[in-house]
């Protein structure tokens, strides 16, 4: 794998990866990114993934592009084996999404040989996110195919506790892998520094919220048009169903959240049309099914949002970014 290019290895023509952002990542997202050049990936960390639902987004992409994309899947215990209001993974679902997509990416749990396995079983490549030297190490030992070095500026649930670029250096010393980039990353000077520093490519979370193809809530989109890198803050507080797990967040968010009556600050619908609640201090994402009180939902940013403008369609920045 030594000298391998993330960009030949997953048949991109720009290296850019978008991030799995949960229900923001869209089919018609994910298609927009790799259409443009770079490898989409669909979020499977929403509210009513069956083996039914995954392969109608799966269909759903593959319409729109006869590019390579990628799924992403939250595999801590936590995700994998159940707990409070949540079900266990099923596993056929990674298997489904190996089936169809060229890359299937795993978060936040250490990186496992079995889920290497499973995937490399039915022909995709496997990516992991990490977020230490120990880990990389760890992910090239099981198999995986390249790793995502994610420091802590980053946005949604943070695995990093150092910055990008120095998490960067020690994990291109210390493994052979293509290692792209994530964290704080969101203008063209910042893709060139992270190239220049030996990164194989740069995954992208904040900038693709704002893009009309990712159908965030309009009040989402505009939070973080006016925020800056100062305006999110790394915290834990909001943990209701996902407990000891960071998080980047917009400041302004955990500010509604503290004035809102305890119970439900919002209501978000499900692939299968269900209305569910979202409980105050819970992880959620503020797409465009949601209602109710958005700015106390957790509004997730990096602090890459500094970089965030304007509505850009996900096309205009892949080639910013990249140009």
């Amino acid at each position: 794998m030594a000298g391998t290019r993330f960009t030949d290895l997953v048949g991109c023509t720009v290296p850019l990866q978008q991030a799995g952002m949960g229900s923001v990542a869209t089919p018609e997202l994910v298609a927009a990114v790799s259409n443009a050049g770079g490898l989409g990936m669909l979020g499977t960390a929403r509210a009513g993934v069956t083996l039914e639902t995954l392969p109608a987004l799966l269909d759903a992409t593959s319409r729109l592009t006869e590019r390579p994309f990628g799924v992403n899947f939250i595999v801590s215990p936590l995700h994998l084996n159940g707990g409070p209001n949540r079900l266990p993974l099923d596993l056929r679902l990674i298997q489904i999404a190996a089936k169809a997509a060229r890359v299937v990416e795993f978060f936040y749990g250490e990186p496992n040989a079995a889920l290497v396995g499973l995937v490399h079983a039915e022909g995709a490549l496997v990516g992991w996110q990490i977020g230490s030297l120990a880990e990389a190490v760890l992910a090239e030992q099981v198999g995986c195919d390249f790793i995502i070095a994610q420091g802590m500026q980053a946005g949604g649930h943070v695995r990093g506790t150092v910055a990008t670029f120095t998490l960067l250096g020690e994990v291109l010393e210390g493994v052979r892998l293509p290692v792209l980039a994530a964290g704080g990353i969101g203008t063209r000077s910042a893709v060139r520094a992270a190239l220049a520093a030996g990164a194989d490519g740069v995954r992208i979370g904040t900038r693709f919220v704002v893009t009309p193809e990712a159908g965030a809530h309009p009040s989402y989109v505009e939070a973080l048009i006016n925020a800056q890198a100062e305006d999110t803050v790394y915290t834990e507080v909001f943990s209701v169903g996902w407990p000891n797990a960071p998080h980047r967040v917009l400041r302004s968010c955990i500010a509604a959240a503290e004035k809102a009556p305890d119970g439900v600050v919002a209501t978000a619908r499900r692939l299968d049309g269900v209305e569910v609640p979202i409980l105050r201090f819970a992880t959620g994402v503020a797409d465009a099914s949601t209602s109710g009180t958005i700015a106390a939902m957790s509004l997730w940013a990096g602090e890459s949002v500094s970089g965030v403008t304007k509505v850009q369609s996900a096309a205009e920045v892949v080639a910013e970014l990249m140009g």
